[in-house]
Order: structure tokens, then C-alpha cells, then sequence
């Protein structure tokens, strides 16, 4: 798919993320609906709404292209798609169940293993990250958009890791002891890859955790916007996994975090 068409499928979507959003926002102060899924996680009438305006829209853009969402998925069929979508409607359900606000809409586009395209919506924090293709990451803030590239933000000698955990487990904290972090804040759902593409924070690592909609289009932000991603050894982070588990997860900012 050319840049053009992969471009205009993502800003195309800008006014969607923008309304799904702002009705998550509405739904909660209404009062939400919660249920209790097979893997006894919670799901929310807002994941469910959200989901269904986001999939509507991106049946209308590529009604060719297979979507593979959190919430509709049959993890008993094999995924086997090239080019897919991955959406996750609300990553961080607890946390938009608990009124806080960094839980965010996400979608992405991947082809031939890799997301090249991906849209993470922070709606309480008022931002929305985009991507289409490398050295083409935005973030929408304010009423303006500014393209963002992984520079950094903190002070030189000062590399801040973002982690899911308060007290990470030992092999992480060695990891990131090994990139010589020197602190670590708690930040929830895939809003870790968007602060790390704005250059505000250096590092997240995590052992194998979560599935492949959960990270792909902060993914396609980070790597489009410089950052590095693979496993913790050192292999590629690849998607279109039958069974759609991730493995362990090592993001940088740059090779050098003092940079």
C-alpha cells in the first residue's frame, strides 16, 4: 500500500478517534455498565461503543481488509491475514472504569508483520498520536499538530524508564539497570509508547505480557516517530501471531538514552 493511500487512511480517521473519545468521556459521567469477561477482566459498555464507531469507520476506508478487535476476536480461529487491523477500543479498561486518564483508543494497521500504521487516542489527556510510515508520527495537542520524533525531553544524566508495574519484577529491573535508569514511573496502557515517541521518557521494558492489539499502534508511533523495539534478547517484536500473544518487549528511545 502506497504512502499516499496509508496517509489519507489515518487522517481519515483523526474525527472518528476524536468522537470515539469524547463518548467515552460522556459515557463514563453517565455511569458505566460493566460486565465480567470469560478471562475475568472487565469489560465496559464504552469499550463496546467505542469499538463499534472505530471497526464502522474502518469497514468504510478498507472493507477489504480483515479486522481483528479486542473485544470481537475468537481466539479460537487462527489468524493467517498479511494485512489486518488491530484495535483495541479502550486499552486499560481499569483504569477508564476508575475515572483516571490514561487509558487510550487504539488502532493500527498491520502489514507483512509490522504495524506501519496506528492511531492512539488519550482522550482525558487531550491527545491524540497518529502514524503512517517511518519519520511520520504526529501528535495532536492543543488544536495543533506537531510532528514528534523521540528527542529528549529530560535533563542529560536523567533516563526515565515507564513502567505497567510499581515494583517491577527483578529481570526488568536489571534490564533497565543495564540502560542505566535512574528512575521509573508507573504509567498505564499503551500511552507508554506515545510519551516515549514524544522523547518525554527514554525506555519501557516488559516480560511477555498482553496480546498484539494492546501494543500495535503505540507500537507504529514509536518506531515511525525513531524509537527502537524488539524483545528483551534482541529479536524482532512481529505481529500476525496465530495465537496473538506477545513476547517480552524492549522500547528505547535512541540507542544512546543520553542523547
Amino acid at each position: 500500500m502506497k504512502i499516499e493511500k496509508l496517509k489519507q487512511i489515518a487522517e481519515d480517521l483523526i474525527e472518528t478517534f476524536n468522537s470515539a473519545g469524547q463518548l467515552s468521556i460522556d459515557l463514563y459521567n453517565k455511569g458505566l455498565k460493566i460486565q465480567i469477561k470469560d478471562d475475568n477482566s472487565p469489560v465496559s459498555n464504552g469499550d463496546l461503543e467505542v469499538n463499534n464507531i472505530i471497526t464502522k469507520k474502518i469497514k468504510e476506508l478498507t472493507p477489504e481488509i480483515p479486522i481483528i478487535s479486542e473485544e470481537t476476536v475468537d481466539l479460537k480461529k487462527k489468524n493467517t491475514a498479511k494485512i489486518f487491523w488491530l484495535i483495541d477500543p479502550i486499552d486499560g479498561t481499569k483504569e477508564y472504569i476508575g475515572g483516571k486518564d490514561e487509558y487510550t483508543l487504539n488502532a493500527a494497521l498491520v502489514i507483512d508483520a509490522v504495524p506501519v500504521l496506528g492511531l492512539v487516542g488519550a482522550p482525558k489527556k487531550k491527545r491524540l498520536f497518529y502514524t503512517y510510515a517511518p519519520g511520520e508520527s504526529f501528535l495532536v495537542e492543543n488544536g495543533k499538530t506537531e510532528k514528534i520524533n523521540c528527542k529528549k525531553k529530560q535533563p542529560k544524566g536523567k533516563i526515565v524508564a515507564v513502567s505497567s508495574a510499581i515494583k517491577p519484577s527483578d529481570v526488568i529491573l536489571n534490564k533497565l539497570k543495564e540502560n542505566k535508569v535512574n528512575l521509573i514511573v508507573k504509567i498505564a496502557s499503551s500511552y507508554k509508547f506515545c510519551v516515549i515517541a514524544t522523547g518525554e521518557f527514554d525506555i519501557y521494558a516488559a516480560r511477555e505480557r498482553a496480546n498484539e492489539w494492546d501494543t500495535a499502534a503505540g507500537h507504529a508511533v514509536a518506531q515511525n516517530a525513531g524509537a527502537i523495539i524488539k524483545t528483551l534478547d534482541g529479536k524482532p517484536f512481529l505481529y500476525g501471531k496465530e495465537d496473538y500473544k506477545n513476547p517480552s518487549l524492549l522500547l528505547k528511545r535512541s540507542d544512546n538514552l543520553n542523547d
